[in-house]
């Protein structure tokens, strides 16, 4: 009974595996490598996975020096009676669709956004239709990603090496940045990596605040409704494989850093 219980769920497993990878490997194998290849050296298509890769490094980047405090702050209870509704908060980009994130943002930082309006008015400064707003997308929706991974880093971290540290008579400054945060190294890693994952794949908030520049999906995107299925599907691979080795690299490098 054992034994077949464990067949069972193994049946699921394989199922559960299949229905994501078998997608994936169809779109790498389906294209020709000549025809990859020729997307790649397409300035456009280079230039749209460019910005994708870049602006999503960007906004992670910028994920990890605001995420990291507020995470912390979570963690430890510092908003008393207000922490879950501040977790709620936090989380309700993963339950908003993106398309109505993007209306949400242009709202505020559109020329007459409430932010955006001031900016244009007082310093010139027009953010809709520019590389900031992209990053400003994508933060928005890989955000919580990253502060729900390294919140629970500080929750479940040693506590007794954070009192030693008091006792010693280190200061709560020091004792963040030289004990709370390399012990939670590998949760702030693998928080910047899912960010990194949601930022480069994102589409419905970006099309809205920014179609150009053009990132990768939007170059998809404007191939696929040109009726050239070919081109998208290229492009749609050589985005995979370079997301696929970014990964790869970055894993390597935050296994070393454990």
């Amino acid at each position: 009974m054992k034994v077949f219980f464990r067949w069972i769920l193994a049946v699921f497993a394989l199922i559960s595996i299949l229905f994501i990878i078998f997608p994936l490997l169809r779109l790498i194998t389906y294209p020709k490598l000549t025809l990859i290849v020729s997307s790649l050296r397409d300035p456009l298509n280079l230039k749209a996975i460019f910005n994708s890769i870049f602006f999503a490094f960007i906004s992670s980047i910028l994920s990890v020096i605001f995420g990291i405090p507020l995470a912390y702050l979570i963690a430890k209870d510092h908003f008393g009676k207000l922490g879950s509704i501040i977790e709620s908060i936090c989380d309700t980009p993963l339950a908003t669709p993106h398309i109505v994130a993007g209306i949400a943002l242009l709202l505020v930082f559109g020329k007459d956004g409430l932010i955006g309006k001031i900016l244009y008015d007082t310093l010139n400064i027009k953010l809709m239709g520019t590389g900031f707003a992209v990053v400003i997308a994508m933060m928005y929706l890989s955000f919580p990603f990253f502060v729900d991974t390294v919140k629970e880093g500080f929750k479940n971290m040693d506590q007794s090496l954070e009192n030693a540290s008091r006792i010693l008579g280190a200061g709560e400054l020091h004792t963040f940045f030289l004990v709370n945060i390399p012990l939670i190294k590998g949760h702030i890693i693998s928080g910047f990596l899912s960010a990194f994952a949601r930022a480069i794949s994102e589409f419905g908030a970006v099309i809205i605040v920014a179609y150009y520049p053009m990132t990768a999906p939007i170059r998809i995107y404007d191939a696929y409704t040109q009726y050239n299925l070919e081109t998208s599907i290229s492009i749609a691979a050589a985005l995979l494989i370079i997301s696929l080795l970014i990964f790869v690299i970055l894993r390597i490098i935050g296994r070393r850093v454990k």
